[in-house]
């Protein structure tokens, strides 16, 4: 059976809308559509070309078809991204595991080791998805992926990690190549799957996470009997074989990761064709493809919602570090020795996983993210309101699941909006990037805040955490509120731009640009088009 969405956009391309009475240029459903300039009997200068208009698609059922991109994208790069998490987290598995003893760190010392990888890993994002969407993402996220595995290996197998500089060596490596998985693929899912596809996807890919958190209490647990083989501590074994593992993966992604729709080898022309009609028909404008122009740049780092965002992330994005990392140290604290504490993290990130998982497909299915991420902030405080007064151990161990379904759920569901709500590849990218990196340069901070003699209790260390909650959750009161603002404005006919042989007489519309046609007015100003709606 055919794409419902293609053949609307095919419909669209060979007909004419209904008259209706607009007080606006855009009519305001969900995404806007042209109203009183379909009106117009200007063809060529209202149509947006249908995408490869000679290809026939009649054959194409798009619920398998995207079924099969599920399938070619998703579990491959979900378990990437939980090597990532587990090479970056690992340190505090092995921390307990004697390795602050081994390298002789004080407190203040592993604390900075934690912070260092955050400097390396914001300053390289940006850059890092220019780069993927310049080069093929088969490329360019294999080799990250490798490159970081052969430092980590490299490093503990030749005995440089025996020291303080060492092991921050390590770490500043870790976060120069990892800093591009992340931003990088969530950029290129938001490539793949319309707006309203988007949150459960990447909810399934940073669930990855989660998974990792439990996986990697197990892993380190199993990883600790082999201590003193080949001379090495258990510690170092856990750096070595997840590494390997990195490497492993880094050299088979090269095979196993697609590139862009319109240029996947594993689907057929007729399958590139419904992918990119149906972006489009989304507003995607530049799902064909788009060159490399500093404006589309230029856009995204002048845009306010970039900066709220950049905010808004790291309300979630600085407790998510702080909690991945120090969870097992809290536990631990609270008087469990180091194998039980890492398992007795297990059912925390599994329940984080479940509800992650949920919010992603309800975000999908009703609209609602900043509601959702509204509620889900509001549990995270309540965790960390509780762990901040408690003073016993089995109800501060229930707070950290409050705490652990408020933090995750956000974080994808928090990329998925900010994503919805740009349009433009090359601006996408950036923007996604900024957002990205701004909340784990702020994950320098919440590394450093659960200081060893504030143990077992950390008051400190979760007031500040509760803190970056706070801020996120004002910040996405700002956000929605702006959206729905904006969009009334263009419901209303203020940012309509002025169509050469159209409305040419609207005079008080040339602030908003005037140009040839509707598709040079979704091409030039993507989100910032009047027939652009927002997703709340």
């Amino acid at each position: 059976m055919a794409s419902t969405d293609v053949e609307k956009a095919q419909a669209t391309a060979g007909s004419r809308a209904a008259p209706s009475p607009p007080a606006s240029t855009y009519s305001s459903d969900e995404k806007g559509r042209t109203s009183e300039i379909e009106r117009v009997d200007a063809p060529g200068q209202l149509e947006t070309p249908l995408y490869n208009a000679h290809i026939d698609v009649s054959g194409v059922d798009e619920r398998k078809l995207m079924r099969k991109i599920d399938f070619y994208l998703i579990p491959w790069l979900s378990f990437l991204y939980l090597l990532s998490f587990l090479d970056r987290t690992s340190i505090g598995n092995a921390k307990l595991y004697h390795m602050t003893t081994d390298l002789h760190l004080t407190d203040q010392q592993y604390l900075l080791a934690l912070t260092i990888f955050f400097f390396s890993y914001s300053i390289f994002e940006v850059p890092s998805n220019v780069f993927l969407k310049r080069l093929r993402p088969s490329v360019w996220l294999s080799l990250l992926m490798f490159l970081w595995g052969i430092m980590m290996v490299r490093q503990t197998v030749q005995g440089l990690v025996h020291n303080y500089s060492g092991l921050l060596g390590m770490r500043w490596m870790l976060g120069v190549f990892e800093a591009g998985l992340f931003p990088g693929v969530n950029y290129y899912l938001s490539c793949w799957y319309k707006r309203s596809e988007f949150g459960i996807r990447a909810a399934i890919f940073f669930s990855a996470a989660t998974v990792s958190g439990a996986f990697g209490g197990l892993l380190a647990a199993a990883i600790s009997k082999m201590d003193g083989i080949g001379g090495k501590p258990a510690w170092a074994w856990i750096f070595i074989l997840e590494g390997l593992v990195t490497v492993v993966a880094g050299v088979m992604s090269f095979w196993i990761i697609q590139d862009f729709p319109d240029t996947a080898k594993f689907l057929s022309e007729e399958e590139r064709t419904v992918v990119v009609r149906r972006l489009q028909s989304d507003d995607q404008f530049s799902a064909a493809g788009e060159s490399l122009r500093w404006h589309y740049i230029w856009r995204s780092l002048l845009d306010w919602k970039t900066w709220i965002g950049m905010l808004l992330y790291t309300g979630a994005d600085a407790p998510l570090y702080a909690f991945s990392l120090f969870l097992p140290s809290i536990i631990n604290q609270l008087g469990y020795t180091a194998t039980p504490a890492n398992l007795l993290t297990v059912p925390v990130y599994v329940l984080a996983c479940i509800v992650t998982c949920i919010v992603g497909f309800v975000a999908d299915r009703h609209g609602c993210r900043g509601y959702l991420t509204m509620i889900c902030l509001s549990v995270g405080m309540a965790g960390y309101i509780i762990l901040i007064l408690s003073r016993n151990a089995a109800l501060s161990y229930v707070a950290v699941y409050l705490a652990a379904c408020g933090i995750y759920p956000t974080i994808p569901n928090l990329v998925a909006w900010v994503s919805n709500n740009v349009e433009g590849s090359y601006k996408r990218s950036v923007s996604i990037a900024m957002v990205i990196s701004f909340g784990n340069i702020n994950g320098a901070v919440s590394s450093n805040v659960y200081r060893a003699r504030d143990a077992p209790w950390y008051s400190l260390g979760h007031g500040i955490v509760l803190m970056y909650i706070c801020i996120g959750l004002v910040m996405s009161v700002i956000y929605f509120v702006y959206l729905k603002r904006e969009n009334a404005r263009r419901d209303r006919g203020e940012r309509d731009e002025i169509i050469k042989g159209v409305n040419e007489h609207r005079t008080e519309l040339a602030r908003n640009g005037t140009y040839a046609s509707i598709a040079d007015a979704k091409r030039d100003k993507g989100d910032e088009w009047s027939g652009y709606r927002y997703t709340l």
